[in-house]
This record gives structure tokens, C-alpha cells and sequence, in this order.
């Protein structure tokens, strides 16, 4: 190592920094938020630290530095465009033995800044040791993404409970145990959802039973299929399961984002060839959190959009069993973004109604008048099936034969296929997409072939009903 890492506590101690500009004022937040007194020497301040200055919050010492300055400070940054003056900072402050930091040159710093993931009060630093600070501030983005928003308050409940958790159980590797629980477990999930009095609960109620864990189900859209629209809290969730349930619609590529010692239960289902019985799903999903398990409900696109996840938790209310959802892209948003169809745009479309093509058979009819109506987007999810039915109400009630429509097969997935065409022309071109299909009716079809921008190629059929094979 070419640094001791170290967190120092600066809390109400005096730091100097000799510099006005903006570089110093990077240093000078950092240093506020540690909590430091912070003490100027400079010429001139930038107008972000003299309004500081004029609110208390820093002092402006002097105008000049000299290196009595130092005599009673805790560390010292120079921060100047002046490498004379930070030179001279830098070796007053190694005779004091003084911790100093001339900002961007290294061979001058006897402690330096790392690059700082802050969620206190757990505090994540990188640092390169000053030879690729570029790199360093790179992997901060990376861990930043990974970690929750919520880590300092679970940490600051936990610090809370220490003496009590201590003093219950006497052994440390009982007490490993136990925070290793409640930080994989229920009380992490009550905190990232704000619950936090459940989560105090759940603690309690832990320890009186250590051996007694309590499961949840977490429901997750997955997207429309590429893995980098799914979002941070749902990756975040797949790397804590114990086990999760999953739909044929879940790529690969997310499925290959799960825990890789997490059991993994396909319950897909697919038109006229249901797999495994929505009822069975609900009961595994039950049984499973029952036995302590962390259990991820893993569906494609956005689970309250079409994809019964409603119905779903009902089965966990019914059952007691805590629970908590992350939202996810529904195809109608992903795949026409990734084919460059805008939902609505001023010129084409006020509106837009995502529709279910596959409904209950003893469902109401679909209201076709209002559907019908021009200047409107609607997006049918399921609708390949009955596309002709789709195609011929619509055009019995009122909307133009000849309206764009688009087919999205396979949309935000690298064999994505966009089928363009007109409403008479909706059945041929159903039948040709890959599956699963978006179909999107309306005037907003016809910016595709401006604003199509996911490995676009050429079009390749000579007609009005032009192919777009973005494989």
C-alpha cells in the first residue's frame, strides 16, 4: 500500500485551506460535510465560498498565507494555481509533521482525497493512490450504482440496536449471525421501502426468535427484454434472492443477473399453452415465503401492467406475508422507444391507451368506438392472436384503413423486428413477427423511419408493409 487508509473524525476541528477559487471550494464541501471548521487564506474568494463566508459558514482568516497559520490547525489543503506558494504549504506543514494535500500533485501530499461513495454513516473511499484519480472517480460510479440509497439508515437502526443485540446474545458468532439475517432479510427490504418502524419490529421480533426468519416476495419487472433497461433496486433484489419464480419473458441475459445460488422456478405462461396454472403460481409464491425464503416474483416488463401481479400479492395479503414491488419498463414504453416510435408527439397523437388483446372470456367487450378514434396511440399488448378481429373492428368504427401500424417482435432485444404496414394490412403482419409482439396503431408509426435508432437496417420489403430487421 502506498497509503494507510484511514477515516479521520475533523468534527468542529480547524482545517486550513489556502486558496479562493473553485478547486478549493471542491475540497472545502468535502470538509463542510465532514463537519470541519473551515479556516481561508486567500486573496479573493470565488462567489461560492464568499456566500458562505457572508453566512458563517467558513472563515476568512486572512489574505495572505503564513506559517503561523498552521500552528493550530488540524490539516492543511493548497489549493492555488500558485506552485511556489503550495510548495511552501506544502513544506511548512512537513516540518509541523502536519497532514497536507496540494491538490493535483501527488509527490506533495502526505494524505490525499479519495474518490467517496457517501451513504454515512457508512462511507465507501477508493483511491489509486493518487495515479489514476480518472479511474478511481470511474469504479465510484460503478459502486455508487450497487449500493441503495437507503445503507445509512439501515446502518444508523443497527448502530441503534448494537447494546441490545450485545447483550441478548453473548456470542459473536450468534450475533454475526444475526445482523447477517436482518441485513439480507426482511428488515433490510421494510428499510429500502421506508417502513421503519416495521423494520424496528422485525429486529424485535428477531431477536426474541433467532431462529425464526420471515420471508417476503418481492415483485420485479424485468423490462422488455434488454438487460439494461432493468433498474438498479431490481438488480439490487435479484442478488438477495433466495429463490425466484420467472416468466418466459424474462431474458436470458436478466435471468443470467440472478444470484447464482438462488433456486430459479420458471411459472411462464405463453398464449393457449399455460405452463404452470396462475393459482399454483400464487401458492408456490406463499409456501415459499412461509419457509423464510427471500422469493423474487420475476416478470417481464412491468408487473402491474398486464401482468397479473396484482392478483398475485392479493394472494400474499391474504396470507400475511410482507411484500414489496419494484416497477419495472413495460414493453409499450421500451420497445417502441428502442424502434423510435414516440407514444405521443403534438403533431400526431394527444394521447395513448395501452390494451390488452388477450381479455377473459367472459370479460366485457372492448369499448371499439372509443378505441377507434383518430389522433390517438394504442398500444395492444397479447394482440397478435386476434389481430384481424383487432384490425377489422377498428375499421368497422371509424378509423382509417390506411393508419400506420408497426408489429415490434422480440422489441429491445438485439433479434428485435419492427413490421411496418397499415391498419387492413395488421393480420399479414402479425403473423410474421416474432414473438412476444407489440402492436401499435396510429399516425406516430410514421416517424419510425426518422427516428428509428437500435441497429436500424435497410428496409427490405418493396411495398408499403416494409420489413425493419433490426437482427
Amino acid at each position: 500500500m502506498d497509503y494507510l487508509p484511514l477515516f479521520a473524525d475533523i468534527r468542529n476541528k480547524p482545517v486550513l485551506v489556502v486558496g479562493g477559487g473553485d478547486v478549493a471550494a471542491r475540497k472545502i464541501e468535502l470538509l463542510r460535510r465532514a463537519g470541519a471548521r473551515v479556516q481561508i487564506a486567500a486573496r479573493e474568494l470565488c462567489e461560492e465560498l464568499l456566500s458562505l463566508k457572508q453566512n458563517g459558514e467558513v472563515e476568512w482568516i486572512a489574505s495572505e498565507y503564513h506559517s503561523t497559520q498552521l500552528d493550530l490547525v488540524y490539516l492543511v489543503i493548497a489549493a492555488t494555481d500558485d506552485s511556489e506558494l503550495n510548495s511552501r504549504v506544502f513544506d511548512d506543514a512537513s516540518e509541523r509533521r502536519l497532514l497536507a494535500n496540494v491538490v493535483d500533485d501527488q509527490p506533495k501530499c502526505s494524505f490525499i482525497f479519495p474518490s467517496i461513495v457517501d451513504r454515512s454513516p457508512l462511507v465507501v473511499a477508493i483511491s489509486s493512490s493518487g495515479t489514476a484519480p480518472v479511474l478511481a472517480r470511474l469504479l465510484r460510479e460503478k459502486i455508487e450504482a450497487l449500493l441503495p440509497q437507503n445503507l445509512g439508515q439501515m446502518a444508523a437502526i443497527a448502530g441503534s440496536w448494537r447494546d441490545r443485540v450485545k447483550q441478548r446474545l453473548g456470542k459473536m458468532s450468534q450475533r454475526r449471525r444475526f445482523w447477517e439475517t436482518a441485513f439480507s432479510g426482511l428488515f433490510a427490504s421494510q428499510v429500502a421501502s421506508g417502513n421503519l418502524e416495521g423494520a424496528e419490529r422485525t429486529l424485535a421480533s428477531q431477536l426474541d426468535n433467532p431462529e425464526a426468519g420471515q420471508g417476503e416476495i418481492i415483485l420485479v419487472g424485468a423490462g422488455p427484454g434488454d438487460a439494461g433497461l432493468l433498474t438498479l433496486r431490481g438488480l439490487q433484489v435479484m442478488q438477495q434472492a433466495d429463490v425466484v419464480l420467472y416468466d418466459h419473458l424474462v431474458s436470458d441475459e436478466i435471468l443470467d443477473l440472478v444470484r447464482r445460488d438462488a433456486d430459479r422456478i420458471c411459472v411462464g405462461k405463453r398464449a393457449s399453452a399455460h405452463s404452470v396454472p396462475q393459482e399454483e403460481t400464487n401458492r408456490m409464491l406463499v409456501e415459499l415465503a412461509k419457509k423464510g425464503k427471500r422469493v423474487v416474483r420475476l416478470k417481464g416488463g412491468d408487473p402491474f401492467i398486464f401482468g397479473r401481479g396484482g392478483e398475485e400479492l392479493q394472494a400474499a395479503v391474504e396470507a400475511g406475508i410482507p411484500f414489496q414491488v419494484v416497477p419495472g419498463v413495460t414493453a409499450a414504453a421500451g420497445a417502441t422507444a428502442y424502434a423510435g416510435i414516440p407514444l405521443t408527439h403534438r403533431d400526431h397523437a394527444q394521447s395513448v391507451l395501452f390494451i390488452t388483446g388477450h381479455c377473459r372470456a367472459d370479460g366485457e367487450e372492448m369499448d371499439w368506438p372509443s378505441l377507434a378514434r383518430a389522433r390517438q396511440t394504442l398500444a395492444i399488448y397479447m394482440g397478435t392472436v386476434k389481430a384481424a378481429e383487432i384490425s377489422a373492428q377498428l375499421i368497422a368504427h371509424g378509423r382509417d384503413a390506411q393508419t400506420p401500424v408497426a408489429v415490434i417482435g422480440r422489441g429491445t432485444r438485439q433479434d428485435q423486428q419492427v413490421l411496418i404496414g397499415t391498419l387492413q394490412e395488421l393480420e399479414g403482419l402479425a403473423q410474421r413477427a416474432p414473438t412476444p409482439a407489440l402492436l401499435v396503431i396510429g399516425e406516430v408509426v410514421n416517424l419510425h423511419q426518422q427516428l428509428a435508432w437500435f441497429q436500424h437496417s435497410a428496409q427490405r420489403d418493396g411495398r408499403d408493409s416494409a420489413v425493419v430487421n433490426l437482427a
